[in-house]
């Protein structure tokens, strides 16, 4: 037993040598993003800046926050830049990927990042009454509710779901050349493409307020693909 002591001893002593310590200027110092802030952004300035923190991403520039302190800073308001209205996959981390931390950005989640009066209200309350500056519409590389609708999966309400992305396969159709099934990578991501043009289109068509705050340069709506082999977002041009 006394053995079975030492031995633990000895453990934990070694583990608290080798106990990485993070020293305080190693610690980004951001803090969360105030109204004032917010209000002097410009769409163009969100978007450039969304870049820059996808490129940290890609090249692997770590960092370090004090996400306890942010919380406490955040906890009595919020002002994030921009909006983002992401698929539900685990693998596309969309706080990480933008190098955002809390406060900063407001993350909206469904399957096949599709819209309807839900997301559509957490849009315009994300940029009409908190003060967003941009909405993202995000895509993603192999997403299985792209393929999944490609192939007419009929299952529960994921068949409901999936039926808003019927539009993007047929316009993915029209000039596609090849194997247009879910087997093709490029055909799944042609359609992840339009699906994201249709989301797009979708928001502007149902929502009057956003549709006229993107008529005065208040806010843009944009569209972007995920790519998870390199972990860069590409905007669209649309």
């Amino acid at each position: 037993m006394k053995k079975y002591i030492l031995s633990l001893a000895v453990l934990f002593a070694l583990a608290s040598c080798n106990k990485t310590v993070i020293d305080d200027e190693e610690i980004i110092p951001t803090h969360v993003l105030t109204k004032e802030e917010q209000e002097k952004l410009t769409p163009d300035e969100v978007i450039a800046d969304l870049k820059a923190g996808n490129k940290d991403f890609v090249e692997d520039n770590l960092t370090v926050r004090n996400s306890t302190k942010l919380v406490r800073e955040a906890a009595l308001g919020q002002y994030p830049e921009a909006v983002v209205l992401s698929c539900l996959d685990s693998r596309v981390p969309v706080e990480d990927i933008f190098h955002k931390a809390i406060g900063e950005i407001f993350v909206a989640r469904v399957a096949g990042n599709i819209v309807n009066h839900d997301i559509l209200g957490s849009l315009e309350y994300a940029c009409k009454v908190s003060g967003s500056k941009l909405v993202v519409v995000l895509g993603h590389e192999y997403c299985g509710a792209i393929k999944s609708s490609i192939d007419g999966v009929k299952l529960g309400n994921i068949t409901t779901l999936l039926e808003k992305i019927d539009p993007a396969i047929i316009a993915a159709k029209q000039n596609f050349s090849g194997d247009a099934t879910a087997k093709n990578p490029k055909f799944v991501d042609e359609v992840c493409k339009f699906n994201v043009f249709n989301s797009i289109e979708e928001i502007r068509r149902d929502s009057p307020i956003l549709k006229e705050m993107e008529a005065n340069k208040e806010i843009k709506i944009v569209g972007a693909v995920y790519d998870m082999k390199t972990g860069e977002v590409k905007f669209l041009d649309y």
